[in-house]
């Protein structure tokens, strides 16, 4: 029987989503307790890979399994036997032909930037600290350049998988909230596409932060997409601010 799971995870002390050898990861744990469960090797398969120190709060897998479980059941059980930075947030039975990854349409990531000369302790695992002032204005408007198809190979890592670097981004907002835990500002970039290359997103990121900053203007991103030179784009964003919000299907 298909399972499809709701994931939620703070990344912070795992070393990504794909199984490694010696190295905490998501696919690893989950792996490991469900095949207690199973009594025997199971394989979870996630809507993608998120790299060391990204979080989730919409990661989607799926898993088949021999033994009957009701969804609410294996949901307890499965957390029952996890670490507490990581949850089981809902379980149901799915079509055979449901697959976490494939069936997928849509991702949204949201990046959170606290903009201000401190960062909270509390939000210090979940945003990246950015003490200089950045333009919000500026970077709304040049986000509007990351819609659409493009080739996005200025924007992802050398070993993004994959022969194709094409993906389509169907939405970029930026945000400027205040927040009373931060007592500051917290910049959120939220990102949703048909399919993210590895990076990518933090790449995007950093090329904002640095037209916020006056460092990067328009015609060097536009460049840089139709080039693909990787040199024109921004630094890539640290893996702390990265959230997996949502996967629709």
């Amino acid at each position: 029987m298909n399972y499809k799971l709701l994931i939620q995870y703070d990344g912070t002390d795992f070393h990504g989503w794909q199984v490694q050898d010696n190295a905490r990861t998501i696919q690893g744990e989950l792996e490991r307790v469900i095949g207690m469960l199973e009594d025997g090797e199971v394989k979870v398969t996630g809507s993608g890979r998120t790299d060391a120190g990204v979080h989730a709060e919409g990661q989607v897998a799926n898993v088949f399994l021999n033994r009957h479980f009701e969804p609410e059941r294996l949901r307890a059980a499965i957390n029952g036997n996890l670490w507490r930075d990581i949850r089981i947030m809902n379980a149901e039975r799915a079509d055979d032909d449901f697959h976490a990854r494939f069936s997928a349409r849509n991702k949204t990531y949201i990046y959170r930037i606290v903009n201000a000369p401190v960062i909270s302790p509390f939000l210090r695992r979940f945003a990246l600290h950015e003490s200089r002032p950045l333009d919000v204005a500026k970077m709304l408007e040049a986000s509007r350049l990351f819609l659409g198809e493009h080739d996005w190979t200025a924007f992802a890592s050398a070993r993004a998988d994959g022969e194709s670097r094409v993906r389509t981004v169907t939405d970029c907002i930026i945000e400027s909230k205040w927040n009373s835990v931060a007592n500051a500002a917290v910049i959120e970039v939220r990102i949703s596409a048909t399919g993210f290359l590895r990076y990518m997103v933090r790449s995007i990121v950093g090329t904002l932060i640095e037209v916020g900053q006056g460092e990067k203007d328009s015609d060097t991103i536009q460049t840089a997409i139709l080039t693909g030179d990787r040199s024109l784009a921004g630094r890539t964003a640290p893996p702390q601010g990265l959230t997996l919000h949502r996967v629709d299907y």
